[in-house]
């Protein structure tokens, strides 16, 4: 069994009437994918996310991801209280996300932009912890900050797609988040996390595809091939078993220990989970 911590399946890329999201999940499911965790980003997708995770069987968060902030509104704050609020007894609610701060995207690092990510960081913390909600957080580049809030305004949760230093992976570990790895470390090249993934205790880990992004190796084309006519292949849950894989050794380890782990630390870091694994019949 596995569970997908990250999938965009309500993204351009699976289809307008997401028949396309469907297929892709019932392969996922075929090879032991049992839940997803599908993310909101913005308030328009706030009920797509969570009519497709009711239509898939599996769960949903809510919130404004920082790559969103220039276009949100104050207000938006206040729909995402109201559908917090109005879903709070929805047991495919997990968590407010994705949410957090992104410092590589030169036109967000700007001094006005950056406070505005972080007013809105900050105010989706404080409705995380007035519905008792863990967070699904967005880091790139900016795990110190993220840090400095967390101690601020604690919550537990996903670092989704982790990719700071060992020292920031363990200061997340001390505040009660799991780490989120995926496509990333199955290139050679990302020394790094494969370190990480490699290193980190067994229980820090959780698997994730991030789809239809962060593509593993077996699907990424290089902008010269693409050029040439090669198409991009289109990540989906379905890669998250050969992802675990590749994961399982670099930690010498087997899938099915793996799988274990990394099953019980989704439910440890979104125990909404738990509760609607043991709602499925033993053979979902």
């Amino acid at each position: 069994m596995w569970i997908d911590t990250h999938c965009h399946l309500d993204a351009p890329e699976f289809g307008p009437d997401h028949v396309l999201a469907e297929a892709a999940r019932e392969r996922a499911a075929s090879l032991g994918v049992r839940l997803c965790v599908i993310p909101a980003v913005m308030r328009a997708n706030f009920d797509t996310v969570r009519v497709l995770a009711h239509r898939l069987g599996d769960a949903y968060a809510l919130g404004i991801h920082p790559l969103c902030v220039p276009q949100a509104l104050e207000s938006d704050l206040e729909a995402l209280d109201h559908a917090l609020t109005e879903h709070r007894t929805d047991p495919r609610l997990v968590a407010v996300g994705e949410i957090g701060l992104d410092f590589f995207v030169p036109a967000l690092c700007e001094p006005t932009m950056r406070e505005r990510q972080t007013w809105f960081y900050r105010e989706q913390l404080k409705l995380a912890r007035k519905h008792q909600l863990p967070v699904i957080l967005h880091v790139r580049r900016s795990a110190d900050a993220l840090l400095k809030h967390l101690r601020a305004l604690p919550v537990s949760g996903i670092g989704h797609a982790f990719n700071g230093s060992e020292q920031q992976a363990q200061a997340f570990l001390d505040l009660g988040f799991k780490l989120g790895f995926g496509g990333t470390a199955t290139f050679e090249a990302a020394q790094k996390i494969r370190r990480l993934a490699a290193s980190l205790p067994l229980s820090a880990l959780v698997l994730e595809t991030d789809s239809p992004d962060i593509p593993p190796q077996w699907l990424y084309t290089t902008a010269a091939e693409r050029s040439e006519g090669k198409p991009q292949g289109v990540n989906t849950p379905a890669e998250l078993p050969r992802i675990a894989h590749v994961v399982a050794g670099l930690r010498g380890i087997s899938d099915a220990a793996l799988s274990e782990a990394s099953c019980a630390n989704a439910c440890a870091a979104l125990p909404g989970l738990a509760r609607l694994l043991s709602s499925l019949p033993s053979h979902a």
